[in-house]
């Protein structure tokens, strides 16, 4: 006869042998989910370099850029039931060598804006039966006023679709130069990352990691940051000094 003990150990390992077998199949299941409509759009709306301290433990002072940019995405594909949640991303790509404008300088990438979008809550949750077999000690008309509330905003809101007007950048740029004024060939690009209950995580196409998502990457027009605030472009200047 088996002991109580062997009969644990069988019991557990049979457990994590189903458990591993499911995990699996849900990691490999969203394969069959297409997300080719995946779609984001990003154009800028002002920029300005300013001189100062970009950061509280900055020792001097340099130029950093701020910007203000329009995103329209559409990222409502991306959730599916192995979803948890999804990172957001606005990056700037410029040339990492101040005034050149020749193709052979390498690129830098900064991150300006990033959000994280949750999967909408399953009904059922933890959570959601909690609520649903032992609801809070409440006053019931408060309590029906705040359900009705969570759930006018839950079918109002869909999960990845992003509007965003004259939106403000969380970070500056700067460069290791100390110089950001009239750096040329900017572009915004929208970049995310899929973060699964269990398996890989999934990124934007041409992000250059791998497993990557389907879908269409937002990129915007090229630009050229402006001046230093408070001072000429570089082409003022000089036709200043030669008259």
């Amino acid at each position: 006869m088996y002991s109580t003990l062997n009969r644990a150990q069988a019991v557990f390992g049979f457990f994590t042998t189903v458990a591993l077998f499911v995990a699996g199949f849900a990691a490999l299941s969203v394969l069959l989910y297409p997300t080719d409509n995946v779609s984001a759009s990003v154009q800028l709306k002002d920029a300005k370099v300013i001189k100062g301290r970009p950061h509280y433990y900055s020792t001097k002072k340099e130029e950093y850029a701020q910007m203000r940019f329009d995103l329209d995405a559409d990222l409502s594909p991306l959730f599916n039931w192995n979803t948890k949640q999804l990172f957001v991303y606005v990056y700037a790509t410029y040339s990492s060598a101040a005034n050149d404008k020749s193709s052979t300088a390498p690129l830098t990438q900064s991150v300006i804006w990033d959000t994280i979008i949750e999967a909408p809550e399953s009904p059922y949750s933890f959570a959601n039966l909690r609520e649903r077999f032992f609801p809070a000690k409440t006053a019931t008309g408060t309590k029906s006023q705040n359900q009705k509330k969570k759930k006018k905003k839950a079918e109002s809101a869909t999960p990845g679709v992003l509007r965003l007007r004259d939106q403000k950048s969380k970070y500056q740029i700067a460069d290791i130069t100390g110089r950001m004024a009239e750096r040329s060939n900017v572009t915004l690009s929208v970049g995310w990352n899929v973060q699964p209950w269990v398996g890989a995580l999934w990124w934007a196409p041409e992000t250059g990691a791998v497993p990557r998502t389907g879908g269409q990457v937002g990129l915007s027009k090229a630009f050229d940051l402006p001046a230093l605030k408070g001072s000429k472009p570089k082409g003022e200047e000089e036709r200043a000094a030669s008259v």
